[in-house]
């Protein structure tokens, strides 16, 4: 796209959005339906970044598709569950200002753009043993979309779905979607039916498209985002990386690119993805060191932090973790190419665990993917390297994916050539072939076994809270549906290590999203969202859609912000 160049007395734009994910764009379409001249600027050839590789949802307690469903919950109880949940970490003030504002940002979206959204029913906050935990509808997350009805303008600019978290480049949503796929494994005849329309679809679009035209998770979100700010004559340059800062004394006045100055009347939002590609300041703050798997793109590699930082901006690193933790595998290619996959689905079904090299299990596999990471970390002695496996049977794998291998009909033996699937006939077997102690992952299992039957995990609880047994199925064939003994050889195993979504530390700003240097005071004309921003969650994962929700809420208020409206205003 053209980028717009500066002509005396007349300034390019009001407002200057680096980064084309969730937060630039939820701030760009706002100050673009204010009336404000906007231009996006994205260094990637596509828009979407780490949002469009996501899935979509995000944490938006309080908001109108809950109250139109009749959920009309205290506000106060979303306040109680994150003072709980972060403790000390908790900033009290854009912590309010977030829960304020995210309801208010859902309502302006769904009712003023082209991103319309779908409740989150039965989307359990993680932790519901806290004070205030939620058991549904405290979630939203967008609408599917026809790329061919969002445009080719869209579909020029949006960045395709990841292949780690597709079926043959093909999306599938959480909730219905997702149900009738794995009812289809299971000799279900409409899921049997949904899926075969579903994939039909999309060999069609591939044909016909050379890409899949169902968009759900986080290519819908950026997706509709795309369309809405095209609609609202939101300048977006991409292919255009921005080098620096303008200033006019304190204040920042615009940006100068590779191709040349863009000046803003109004203020630059930073956005640009955070730096879990910067391997320098991973090594000084992620606990596993600069060796590290990230689900966001090459390009989220602290560019959007130097640039606050050039300003006096400070990178604030006093959370209590510095990433947003994902279990990851490594998913190798017969072309070379290595695949990232997150285990996002399958630590909680029925008849899986996940050991060390001990044998030995460590976290509540259903817990939420953070937690995963961060007690594999901590269970890895100093010096070695954080590993853990996932473990199942056969029952398992016929029902349930385990990590990229898909459940039948889809065959396992393109993994287990790859040597990404491990088989054994017995868990001795099993455990020789991964590196794993025999005699502890039998004890192990024995032990795990003798309690699954029961519906009972006394060593980690699983099972005991809504989050973990909303993730388990029903028809596992336990009293608890998280739980299933592991007892029907051949056994498998997939190897998994660190990874993230993106970065918490990032950063500091206030209820304002303003940036904020190291005395505590906001650098005029400048504003961050989404990794860019340090993580209002304060270095903690309490519900799902905490990356996306605050990315897209405190866009929105940056926004408003920039045009002069104050908070209290409604929308």
């Amino acid at each position: 796209m053209t980028v717009p160049r500066t002509e005396p007395g007349s300034p390019a734009a009001d407002v200057v959005v680096v980064g084309a994910g969730a937060g630039g764009l939820s701030a760009a379409v706002t100050a673009a339906h204010r009336g404000l001249r906007v231009t996006v600027l994205e260094r990637d050839e596509v828009c979407g970044g780490a949002t469009a590789w996501s899935g979509g949802w995000m944490w938006t307690p309080g908001n109108p598709l809950a109250r139109a469903d009749g959920v009309d919950e205290d506000p106060a109880a979303f306040r109680d569950y994150l003072a709980a949940a972060l403790g000390d970490d908790l900033d009290a003030g854009r912590a309010d200002a977030f829960l304020d504002a995210a309801p208010r940002m859902v309502r302006f979206f769904h009712e003023n753009t082209a991103l319309t959204f779908t409740p989150g029913a039965r989307i359990c906050d993680i932790y519901g043993d806290l004070p205030g935990a939620g058991t549904g509808h405290r979630s939203v997350g967008p609408d599917p979309a026809d790329l061919r009805r969002l445009g080719p303008d869209v579909a020029a600019l949006l960045r395709r779905q990841l292949y780690e978290t597709s079926f043959l480049g093909m999306g599938i949503m959480a909730g219905p979607d997702l149900a009738g796929f794995l009812g289809a494994s299971r000799g279900d005849v409409r899921g049997l039916a949904h899926a075969t329309r579903r994939v039909a679809r999309h060999i069609a679009d591939l044909a016909l498209h050379r890409r899949g035209q169902q968009l759900v998770n986080g290519t819908a979100l950026v997706g509709r985002l795309l369309r809405s700010a095209l609609d609202l004559g939101v300048t977006i340059g991409t292919g255009t990386p921005v080098t620096g800062l303008l200033r006019d004394g304190d204040r920042v006045i615009g940006v100068e690119t590779r191709y040349g100055r863009v000046t803003a009347s109004r203020g630059v939002v930073l956005a640009a993805g955070g730096f879990p590609h910067d391997r320098a300041r991973r090594g000084a703050h992620f606990p596993t060191g600069a060796e590290h798997h990230t689900l966001a793109p090459s390009t989220a590699d602290g560019a959007g932090i130097s640039l606050g930082e050039s300003v006096g901006g400070r990178l604030r690193t006093d959370l209590a973790s510095p990433a947003a933790w994902c279990p990851v595998s490594l998913v190798p290619y017969r072309n070379g190419r290595t695949g990232v996959f997150p285990h996002i689905m399958d630590r909680a079904k029925p008849g899986s665990i996940g050991v060390l090299r001990s044998g030995k299990r460590f976290v509540n596999e259903a817990n939420g993917y953070h937690d995963y990471v961060s007690a594999m970390i901590a269970a890895t002695p100093a010096g070695e390297q954080a590993e853990a496996w996932q473990i199942a049977d056969t029952r398992f794998v016929r029902r349930y994916p385990l990590g990229m291998a898909k459940p039948r009909p889809v065959p396992l033996w393109p993994y287990l050539r790859s040597g990404y699937l491990k088989r054994g006939r017995t868990l001795a077997e099993l455990a020789r072939a991964c590196g794993i102690d025999p005699a502890g992952l039998e004890s192990t299992v024995t032990a795990f076994n003798e309690a699954a039957r029961r519906g009972e995990d006394p060593a980690f609880g699983r099972g005991s809270t809504p989050f973990n047994r909303s993730g388990g199925d029903p028809a596992g064939g336990s009293p608890n549906p998280s739980l299933a003994p592991l007892e029907q050889g051949p056994f498998y195993a997939v190897r998994v290590v660190p990874g993230s979504f993106g970065t918490f530390a990032g950063l500091g700003t206030d209820a304002r999203s303003r940036v904020l240097d190291a005395e505590g005071e906001p650098v005029p004309g400048l504003y961050a969202a989404g990794c860019d921003q340090a993580s209002v969650m304060g270095g903690h994962y309490p519900a799902g859609g905490i990356n996306l929700g605050p990315a897209m809420t405190f866009g929105w208020i940056a926004a408003r912000d920039l045009a002069g409206i104050p908070a209290a205003v409604a929308e």
